[in-house]
């Protein structure tokens, strides 16, 4: 049947789906880049901007479109922009990028699909919120399940020291996106989903550029065709595709069960890291995974919107998403 007779929640549920499988694919693309022969390997801050200079033509047009007919930005809602846009489209990628060079690309899912119960503890510690039974619960369940995951990579890893360098970073990534999506939910109600997003990606785009041309000569930008490939495919079926699949599937099936389909994402990534990357598939990993993914679905049910990801909200990354990152 032509998906154009299809009802609206089927529609929604297989945009979700796909949005899914592209966000997945991020850790994916980064590995295989890190991976091309060559004399000196790309770099993350190389990669990323790469990844950011082919997005964003396309957000640049959206941010085009949502301002055009809008008034001129306050000088209080820059500063949020630029202030979310550096936590969550460049600060988050950047130590995200960063880890992938020491894990595997499975734990680095994992750790990273923690941001929900890092917007919890955020909440408490720094709004004044109060947590649920169902979101300690959420709490508990999750880091276990991190714990089974990065055991399993301590065992099989030749260098531990390696695995929690690689940790840090990705687990300073998942701090620094859940920090942009408990600050965003104020300034996407001001801005709009569209024009929040796509000025966000363009402020993150320049302090991506930024950063590589103060930390990389220009002739780093020349790389094997491989690396491009990658980036663009980062770019386009991993960052650009995705959010828009992702805002799509919330107008026909809305926030909650997009958000629950989104859960998809860790195990896809598993899978994929085995299958492509040959990394190493244990029961531990899966109940690691099984125990993330019970976690985040405990907090996205409805009732509790305080936890559940906003309907505007996109990862970078994985992450921009996100259900980045």
């Amino acid at each position: 049947m032509p998906w154009k007779h299809w009802s609206a929640e089927r529609l929604g549920i297989v945009l979700a789906v796909l949005a899914a499988l592209g966000f997945s694919f991020k850790a994916i693309f980064v590995k295989l880049a890190y991976a091309v022969p060559q004399a000196v390997p790309v770099d993350s801050v190389t990669l990323l901007a790469l990844r950011m200079a082919f997005s964003v033509p396309v957000f640049a047009w959206v941010g085009w479109r949502a301002s055009r007919a809008l008034a001129p930005l306050p000088r209080r809602d820059w500063l949020a922009v630029i202030a979310l846009g550096l936590l969550g489209y460049y600060g988050s990628s950047i130590l995200d990028f960063m880890g992938l060079q020491y894990i595997t690309a499975s734990l680095e899912r994992l750790i990273l699909f923690t941001y929900p119960t890092l917007t919890i503890l955020i909440g408490v510690l720094f709004m004044g919120k109060r947590a649920s039974r169902r979101e300690v619960g959420a709490l508990l369940l999750s880091y276990a399940g991190i714990g089974l995951a990065f055991a399993h990579d301590l065992h099989i890893a030749g260098d531990t020291r390696a695995v929690l360098i690689g940790a840090g970073f990705v687990f300073g990534s998942a701090v620094s996106y859940a920090f942009y999506q408990a600050g965003s939910e104020p300034a996407i109600r001001r801005l709009g989903a569209a024009r929040f997003t796509a000025l966000a990606m363009l402020v993150s785009t320049g302090a991506t550029l930024l950063h590589f041309g103060v930390s990389q000569p220009v002739g780093a930008l020349v790389q094997p065709a491989p690396v491009y490939l990658h980036a663009l495919g980062m770019a386009l079926f991993s960052t650009v595709l995705p959010v828009f699949m992702t805002s799509a599937a919330i107008r026909r099936i809305g926030a909650a069960k997009t958000a629950l389909i989104g859960t998809l994402g860790p195990v896809l990534t598993i899978f994929f890291g085995c299958w492509i990357l040959d990394e190493p598939l244990s029961w531990p990993q899966m109940a690691g995974a099984a125990l993330v993914l019970a976690g985040v679905l405990l907090i996205s049910k409805r009732g509790e919107p305080a936890v559940s990801p906003s309907p505007s909200v996109v990862h970078p990354l994985a992450k921009p998403g996100t259900p980045s990152a």
